[in-house]
């Protein structure tokens, strides 16, 4: 089939992998993808942050940057609808951002089969986190395109579960997790090989990987290293991100500094070398309604996982058998989880396998997402067949 990939992404971060993960799921089943995106996304390179945007959003009043999120939807439709022309896809697929309405516009136009992957319920995220100027209007232009789309994609149960909020209507809505390319994980080094490598020979490394925020607690973390961890225990951090400063300034007070090693920004296809070091795999803290990536490649190397018990993550783990739950409102409950996996290697690798063997009994992999994706657009091609985009051939 011929998949027209729409995004506003503009970080290079976790949402670009994702994306490119996605895309060559697809180009590996055979389908061809054509991506119509910001162009300075395109030319940047892993861990790019758009100067240009930040400088603008701190130079013109809150209200006056979101309108010009809303008024980019006119180029970004211009773009769309010129890609369509050339291009005939077979659906679009969109990846959701806050004021992005190009992708519904299109869909509707061209009575073209709209697949919408939602992240998360953006309008609220950033009401909490950097403020909305204009929150109403940002609630009902999220709202009206999900409804719009022809299926809405959210990545876990929790996220459904705004979708039915905001009115969108129960068949069309159908989640499908993060997942995971695990040949890319197939190939890391031994733990013991990668420690060495690493400078973390002999030590009980609880690993983390991503982008470092204030809210993914990592402090606490370093307040166990400080408090009850055993001697061998170790934190390696693997991402850069703004919370680093602060870790690095409590590991110092705390006098653990030693016990810390932040690896900073790792090339991708260097990550799993460095995750191949972890004995634990942590998630200290996670929003309800994320599907977190570093989950899915924690259970690709068969890590020992710990995570807070809360209904996203249970939607893809099993406590002591894939992972071992903490309650995320007791900091002692971590403490506890850590000493009880940094105590029994047997354990760490139970629940390892467990993980691992969890992404092909769950089809938790980037292809099978891709699968799903494809057989939902299938239904909606065959439920709309005059469709103006490219008519679906027998020998696709």
């Amino acid at each position: 089939m011929k998949i027209l990939y729409h995004h506003r992404i503009g970080s290079k971060d976790g949402q670009a992998v994702h994306m490119d993960e996605l895309i060559h799921a697809f180009e590996q089943l055979g389908h061809e993808v054509l991506v119509v995106g910001p162009k300075s996304f395109a030319r940047a390179s892993f861990g790019h942050d758009p100067t240009f945007v930040n400088a603008l959003k701190r130079s013109i009043p809150q209200f006056a940057y979101e309108i010009l999120e809303l008024g980019y939807n006119v180029l970004a439709f211009s773009r769309l609808n010129a890609a369509c022309s050339r291009f005939r896809p077979d659906f679009l697929y969109e990846r959701h951002n806050l004021y992005t309405l190009a992708g519904a516009w299109l869909g509707r136009f061209r009575r073209l089969p709209r697949l919408l992957e939602i992240n998360a319920p953006l309008a609220d995220e950033r009401a909490a986190n950097n403020g909305l100027a204009l929150s109403s209007l940002a609630h009902r232009v999220e709202y009206w395109s999900w409804r719009q789309a022809t299926y809405a994609l959210p990545v876990t149960h929790v996220l459904a579960q705004y979708l039915d909020r905001a009115g969108v209507a129960p068949d069309r809505i159908r989640v499908i997790a993060n997942a995971i390319d695990p040949e890319m994980f197939g190939k890391a080094p031994a733990p013991d090989t990668a420690k060495a490598a690493l400078g973390l020979a002999g030590k009980l490394v609880v690993g983390f990987t991503g982008f470092v925020r204030d809210w993914h607690g990592l402090d606490t973390v370093i307040d166990w290293l400080s408090e009850e961890a055993p001697p061998s225990a170790h934190l390696f951090v693997v991402g850069e991100g703004p919370a680093l400063p602060g870790l690095k300034a409590q590991a110092d007070r705390l006098g653990v500094s030693g016990r810390v090693t932040f690896a900073g920004l790792v090339d991708r296809s260097r990550i799993a070398d460095h995750m191949a070091a972890f004995d634990i795999a942590i998630v200290p803290k996670c929003v309800e309604y994320c599907s977190p990536l570093k989950l899915f490649e924690y259970m690709a190397l068969g890590k020992a996982i710990v995570a807070p018990n809360q209904e996203n993550i249970r939607e893809i783990l099993v406590d002591r058998k894939s992972t071992l739950l903490f309650d995320p409102s007791d900091r002692k409950s971590l403490f506890a989880a850590l000493v009880t996996l940094a105590s029994s290697a047997e354990l760490r690798q139970s629940l390892g396998d467990g993980a691992r063997e969890a992404i092909a009994t769950r089809r938790l992999r980037w292809t099978d997402n891709a699968d799903k994706i494809v057989a939902l657009a299938r239904q909606a091609i065959e439920a709309a067949p005059l469709s103006t985009g490219a008519r679906l051939s027998s020998s696709r």
